[in-house]
């Protein structure tokens, strides 16, 4: 997850990569039963998919023109 985060600026594919991390953590921490880190980890993840929503859209748009 580090490292996606470090190389988010290179592509918008690690930002969904350390959404996936998130998502990871998240689901790991749920089911050993440590709730406040499932939901940073939940929020972060969803925070990453809206970023890497956004920066798709963008470069389809940009595809575009």
């Amino acid at each position: 997850m580090f490292l996606s985060y470090w190389m988010e600026s290179r592509s918008k594919w690690m930002v969904l990569v350390f959404a996936a991390g998130s998502a990871a953590t998240a689901l790991y921490s749920a089911l050993s039963a440590v709730y406040p880190i499932t939901v940073i980890e939940g929020l972060w993840a969803l925070v990453a998919v809206q970023r890497f929503w956004k920066l798709h859209q963008q470069s389809l748009v940009s595809q575009l023109d």
